[in-house]
């Protein structure tokens, strides 16, 4: 007994003991960094260890993912300032003008951000290792930095494809592992660890914020706003390591000081390198323009910004044998992030009452004297209840302000639906969003009319300006208009008159619409839309208006009950009408009231396809509109009986499952009914093969003619300079612009939209007209981008095009999206007329 109550007293000493030590992750962990992956769950495990030993260090979860795994940050700085951390913080928030009062605290806050593309994995690895290097109390020189500076760590942005990543490698990865790029282990399946559990790119999501991930942090990052800011990244396993200072183009808001710190971190992370020969690159390929990356979004928000790319990425493993012959391991790379991080640590230290001051004098330009053209932003109020509450929705997610104007006033301002400055009439109903605030330039970059765009070689597209995207009547002016007023959010009527109405109606203009027709059907309530628009009761609805009748949904029982509690839950204002009778168009039983049976929709997923576009088609029925979509696989597909289904899903993607049997058996499908829906490069599948009508040139002579153009130009070219290739690709390219096209509204697939159509374009795709379909939406004539940048060859090839279009095939359809209204999820008003073609073309 006496023996055993000293062993229970000497392990519960040891027990104790060792939860006050701090170890680092090689005896935390069981191994080496750099020996494997580590899974995302031991990485929280480690941060929580450090946490829970050191006094001056803080763990927070500030979200959860898709699949359920925490998302946490580690807030790390002295001791001393660990006392003061909410000062130091609201203090922050003070000198940007966020919060209320003058800031007295003077300390540097820097955020390292890791691994938001979950195959670029040594990211997190370097994370645990330079979270010890802070923690640790015998480190002198982190010391010495943490007593003027708050070091923020997000150790992995991405937590759902790290996982799908090193589950894949700790799975096939050899041991040894095998250097050679042959090795099933440097080859991930589809659709690879990069992306979210939707498959969407979260670096590209930083201002949208249409995921999970993207939304909390945003949260707590402008909680913080640090003032500089870190996106570790990884790029071809072939290239050196790239660090700040950015390629041009810089977008305009951007300030000297923030271009000047950027080449003052990167001379210190060159120190470094030099010190071990290590190569790099600085000033090329990584630009500062797209507002919604890692570095761009931090930079628009006042911190200096930055991107740093090891080499690497999913195809690398442990290690892989590079070009010039030489081995690059895990455990290089995870050095090379770790290095960097503590020179930016330690760089911005000896340098903080400086960031500081450029920090306020940022924001105090932001909320004094903007630089900006546009000084004010006006939201007409005529625009529809559920595109302003989603902007204004959006508008609250990043802190900025907005509100009525103090009185009517006329103003002039350039009309983003027309294109012209003109005169404006603002009423006090309007929203207005002034520049003179703290998020002014970030505002600037997401509605400016006009961005400049120094540089046409770009990283990424070129046009993102929301109010397209959500088709808004809105002005830029540049008088400055304070609001004076908070919004006042537009009341839903949910009202229905005594007794039993004849039938209950239903405008249908947005996503939400889309989104409570797929309610509707999914509590097996039977809809009509009407085909051609009416007026009754002294009200005007447009074609695509939802009809619910009580005739034909007598299998309800509780049916006005289930209406209502169905509007109320979508906030859809509820319309009754007593009769069937219509003053003007067809009478409520007419036959032109389309009857909209509930689809049975399937999308082809996994390899071949483009994993963005199917998680973007994934994403808009799970997350937008509630409604089941079943996902075929690739290697399955031709297996599958289609005539399960009445709509399918293509999307975009290079595809060689679609030979000339499955082009046949998918053709005689749609005759006898089915509906496909072609998205963007899918197309190219089915552009003039057997069955289907799409061509890329109307005749022989329009392509002939094509042809001698493009000669012609290239005779009166000439050969190009070797080094003026990329320039003249640039010319054929478009680089994500936005271009105004016109809409049929008459028709199903363009219910709910106007006469026009703002489509992001993002592809280079051209095809002619359909002689025997419908061209609902089309470019005809020349035609150049309302914004963004495409080259001259490029619109000269869209010139009378189709953009959207469906082609009658015996009883069933085909549509053509030659643009991706999905694209990223962030273009709101192509959803409506994705929704269309899932529920209203055919019906």
């Amino acid at each position: 007994m006496k023996y055993t109550f000293l062993i229970f007293c000497f392990l519960s000493f040891s027990l104790v003991y060792g939860q006050q030590k701090l170890l680092p992750p090689k005896e935390f962990l069981g191994y080496e960094l750099g020996d494997r992956f580590t899974r995302h769950h031991r990485l929280v495990e480690y941060f929580n260890h450090v946490a829970s030993v050191s006094s001056n260090i803080k763990v927070q979860e500030y979200g959860t993912t898709y699949e359920g795994r925490a998302l946490i940050y580690a807030v790390i700085t002295s001791p001393e300032n660990s006392k003061n951390l909410e000062k130091i913080r609201t203090d922050n928030l003070r000198r940007a003008g966020v919060a209320e009062g003058s800031p007295s605290d003077r300390t540097a806050i820097v955020w390292l951000s890791y691994n938001v593309h979950g195959n670029e994995a040594s990211s997190l690895e370097a994370s645990m290792w330079t979270l010890y290097e802070l923690a640790n109390p015998a480190n002198t020189k982190t010391q010495q930095w943490l007593k003027n500076t708050v070091v923020v760590i997000d150790p992995c942005i991405n937590p759902d494809g790290r996982d799908r990543y090193a589950n894949f490698y700790n799975q096939y990865g050899n041991i040894p592992y095998n250097a050679s790029g042959d090795a099933r282990e440097h080859r991930e399946p589809w659709p690879g660890g990069r992306t979210n559990h939707y498959l969407f790119d979260l670096n590209r999501d930083w201002a949208w914020e249409t995921q999970a991930e993207s939304l909390a942090r945003i949260k707590i990052y402008n909680q913080w706003l640090p003032h500089v800011h870190v996106d570790f990244h990884e790029q071809g396993f072939n290239s050196p390591y790239y660090f700040a200072p950015a390629a041009e183009p810089f977008h305009e808001v951007i300030s000297p000081w923030q271009r000047e710190f950027q080449t003052m971190i990167g001379k210190n992370n060159a120190k470094y390198f030099d010190q071990q020969g290590w190569l790099y690159f600085t000033k090329e390929v990584f630009d500062l323009y797209y507002p919604s990356y890692g570095d761009t979004y931090p930079t628009y928000s006042g911190a200096i910004g930055m991107t740093y790319e090891q080499a690497g990425s999913g195809f690398a493993g442990l290690g892989i044998t590079t070009e010039t012959g030489d081995p690059l391991t895990l455990k290089d790379r995870l050095t090379h992030h770790h290095t960097t991080g503590l020179s930016t640590i330690e760089i911005t230290s000896q340098n903080a009452s400086k960031v500081i001051d450029e920090f306020e004098k940022y924001y105090r330009e932001n909320n004094n004297n903007p630089a900006a053209t546009y000084k004010t932003y006006v939201i007409k109020s005529e625009n529809h209840r559920d595109k302003i509450d989603m902007l204004t929705r959006w508008l609250d997610s990043h802190g900025i302000t907005y509100g009525h104007p103090p009185s009517a006033k006329a103003a002039k301002g350039y009309d983003f639906q027309n294109q012209i400055t003109g005169n404006v009439n603002i009423s006090t109903e309007d929203i207005v969003v002034s520049v003179y605030q703290p998020k002014s330039r970030f505002i600037t970059t997401v509605f400016e009319p006009f961005p400049k765009l120094p540089d046409s070689l770009t990283y990424d597209i070129t046009a993102w300006n929301l109010i397209y995207a959500y088709d808004l009547q809105a002005y830029a002016v540049t008088e400055k208009i304070q609001p004076s007023k908070p919004y006042l959010v537009r009341a839903a009527n949910y009202d229905v008159p005594n007794g039993k109405p004849y039938a209950y109606i239903f405008p249908y203009k947005t996503i939400h619409d889309v989104a409570f027709l797929a309610a509707l059907m999914e509590n097996n309530v039977r809809v009509r839309s009407a085909e051609r628009a009416f007026t009754m009761g002294g009200e005007s609805y447009n074609s695509g208006t939802l009809i619910v009748t009580r005739r034909n949904n007598e299998h309800i029982n509780n049916f006005d009950s289930l209406i209502v509690e169905l509007a109320k839950k979508s906030r859809r204002q509820i319309r009754t009408s007593a009769t069937g009778f219509v003053e003007k168009g067809k009478d409520l039983g007419s036959g032109d009231q389309n009857f909209i049976r509930a689809p049975k929709v399937a999308c082809v997923f996994g390899e071949q396809t483009s994993s963005l576009s199917s998680g973007e088609v994934w994403h808009f029925f799970e997350q937008q509109i509630r409604y089941p979509v079943t996902q075929l696989g690739t290697e399955y597909f031709k297996n599958v009986d289609l005539k399960k289904y009445d709509v399918l899903i293509v999307p975009e993607g290079s595809y060689r499952i679609f030979d000339e049997p499955t082009l046949s058996e998918i053709s005689t499908w749609v005759d006898k009914g089915g509906r496909l829906i072609l998205i963007g490069s899918a197309i190219n599948s089915f552009v003039e093969k057997p069955g289907f009508e799409l061509k890329r040139f109307a005749s022989s002579e329009e392509k002939s003619e094509a042809e001698r153009l493009e000669k012609s130009r290239k005779e009166k070219e000439g050969f190009p300079r070797y080094e003026e290739t990329e320039r003249r690709m640039v010319s054929e390219t478009i680089s994500g612009a936005v271009y105004k096209i016109g809409i049929d509204n008459s028709h199903p697939l363009g219910f709910g939209l106007g006469n026009h159509y703002y489509s992001l374009k993002t592809n280079e795709l051209r095809f002619a007209f359909l002689e025997n379909g419908w061209n609902v939406g089309s470019i005809k004539g020349k035609i150049k981008p309302v914004q963004g940048f495409a080259g001259y060859k490029a619109n000269e090839t869209l010139t009378n095009s189709i953009v959207f279009g469906v082609e009658d095939k015996g009883q069933g359809e085909v549509v053509y999206l030659v643009d991706n209204p999905l694209f990223r999820a962030f273009w709101e008003n192509g959803k409506l007329l994705f929704g269309n073609a899932v529920f209203m073309v055919g019906q």
